[in-house]
């Protein structure tokens, strides 16, 4: 099963990011966009690894206190249009304990640099993405969840396996 772990986002910041979503609609972009019960901002990607229990056991000892994220920018990985977040110290290093005590358990993952963002689109119908307005909203981050990928008939389906709440 895919596995990842992330933070799931309050309606504050879902709204947030379905306004930029419908701002691009309204560029004529058309593309594959993120679900709304989709989005998500990936701590670590884990990718196919059959023991969610054992992912669990491996976080038990993960620490962080409650952060703030606030949605702040856009930018492209080549295809793939994001929503940023201001720079969060506590953020990145929640992410890289995370990642170390995967490491440490000889959980495989994703160890390309931690970049904070939230995919919009995938595959857009135009080469550049326009000027569009990002609006100001932001949460406390809480929890982190354990999460299942999975392809289903309208696209994929993210389930949570576990949560890690803040000290």
């Amino acid at each position: 099963m895919r596995l990842f772990i992330a933070i799931k986002f309050n309606s504050e910041i879902k709204t947030a990011l379905l306004s930029m979503q419908e701002q691009l609609k309204r560029a004529n972009i058309c593309g594959n966009y993120t679900k709304p019960e989709n989005l998500h901002l990936t701590l670590a990607f884990i990718g196919e690894y059959g023991d969610p229990d054992y992912v669990m056991e491996t976080l038990e000892p993960v620490r962080f206190r409650p952060f703030e994220l606030a949605l702040d920018g856009v930018g492209s990985f080549g295809r793939l249009w994001w929503a940023g977040l201001s720079a969060s110290v506590e953020l990145h290093n929640t992410a890289a304990q995370i990642r170390h005590f995967l490491a440490d358990a000889n959980i495989p993952f994703d160890r390309k640099k931690f970049s904070p963002h939230i995919t919009l689109i995938r595959e857009p119908s135009k080469p550049a993405m326009p000027a569009i307005e990002v609006p100001a909203a932001s949460m406390t981050a809480e929890e982190i969840s354990l999460m299942r990928s999975e392809r289903g008939r309208n696209g994929m389906i993210y389930t949570g396996l576990g949560t890690i709440r803040h000290i």
